[in-house]
């Protein structure tokens, strides 16, 4: 038993642990929203948001909480945004975007991600060109013509809308999130999202093969251990 306990208990510390860092970036993500653009998720809807997601990702309500009291409360780290771009094994373009109160030392650890995975650090704009920053919205439905007409009428700027597999996919600029999501609760009131996200969406793919496929998960596994990165985004297709 011994053998098979340690194991389980490595897998059970190694899920403990992806949790409290899925925890630690909703509660910072939070925190910074709350303390910019208010506590009130009504007239803060970048908070409400986050809130929305924390709790679909099953973030517990204390952690929520916990993060806007601490924005409430005046005090506590001033965080700024941080996006890193370069290439990854495989020549693969990566977006990393960070939260941090000291960007030297976030910078510092990113820079190191790469160089460990033998990959390269860009500057500002080497591959942002190359993703559309987007809103996106599934659900199940096959009525494709409904959520197009609904979303007409609401005066949203629709990048495209996907119908496959008994899923609709809408996609609209990331500035259209909301616009478009509350035009598709009017059609549907009881809907429930199975993504409804704003992330970067690259406009192509670079198939990678190989050796290259386990340095890029390495790669991708060192970049989620810092503390200061709150998302990955790639064009890599294994």
């Amino acid at each position: 038993m011994g053998r098979s306990f340690e194991n389980r208990k490595a897998s059970m510390a190694k899920t403990q642990g992806a949790k409290v860092r899925v925890y630690s970036r909703y509660g910072k993500e939070i925190y910074v929203s709350a303390k910019n653009g208010g506590a009130d998720p009504d007239t803060n809807i970048s908070l409400r948001r986050l809130i929305e997601k924390a709790k679909k990702d099953q973030v517990p309500t204390h952690v929520i909480g916990k993060a806007i009291e601490k924005a409430l409360g005046g005090g506590g780290e001033n965080y700024e945004t941080a996006r890193y771009e370069g290439f990854g094994p495989g020549g693969a373009m990566v977006i990393v975007d960070c939260l941090t109160d000291n960007n030297k030392r976030t910078y510092t650890e990113v820079r190191n991600c790469f160089m460990k995975s033998h990959a390269k650090i860009g500057s500002t704009g080497t591959v942002a060109h190359m993703f559309d920053h987007l809103a996106i919205l599934r659900y199940v439905s096959d009525d494709e013509d409904a959520a197009f007409e609904a979303l007409l009428d609401a005066d949203v700027d629709v990048t495209d809308i996907e119908s496959e597999d008994g899923k609709i996919t809408v996609f609209a600029p990331h500035t259209e999130f909301f616009k478009a999501k509350s035009a598709l609760l009017a059609l549907y009131p009881d809907l429930e999202f199975e993504v409804e996200e704003i992330t970067f969406v690259a406009q192509n793919e670079t198939e990678i093969s190989g050796d290259d496929v386990e340095a890029f998960e390495k790669f991708e596994a060192l970049l989620d251990d810092c503390d200061d990165v709150q998302n990955i985004y790639h064009n890599a297709v294994f």
